[in-house]
């Protein structure tokens, strides 16, 4: 009876060894970047809410700017409302649709809102 292990089962061994540690760190490497993907993402969000809500009362038209790697663009359009929908009594109310593209590298993350402003548009 021998002891100890055949040339065989050392070099079978040593490939489940070596097959497991680059399947962990390809595992390690794509979990890495999608950590990364999904910080742009967060702050392609961020970026998206901050231009929404710097808009106080929305006119219509397109504006764009830079923030850090990212581009931006808001449009604002006037979305027309049935009458049946508006308040008898008052200024009649607008309804603006705000839509914000943010831009980084080949990616793009757009959001969407409705705002009501009281009034005509303009004021």
């Amino acid at each position: 009876m021998s002891r100890g292990f055949t040339l065989l089962e050392v070099l079978v061994a040593l490939t489940i060894l070596a097959i497991s540690i680059v399947t962990l760190m390809q595992l390690s490497s794509q979990g890495l970047r999608l950590l990364r993907l999904s910080d742009d993402y967060q702050q392609a969000v961020l970026v998206a809410d901050r231009v929404v809500r710097a808009v106080d009362v929305p006119r219509e038209g397109i504006e764009s700017g830079e923030e850090g790697a990212f581009r931006w663009e808001r449009r604002v359009s006037l979305v027309p409302l049935p009458e049946e929908l508006t308040p008898g009594a008052g200024p009649k109310p607008n309804l603006f649709a705000l839509s914000v593209a943010v831009r980084w590298g080949s990616r793009t993350l757009e959001i969407a809102s409705l705002r009501a402003v009281p009034g005509n548009p303009g004021q």
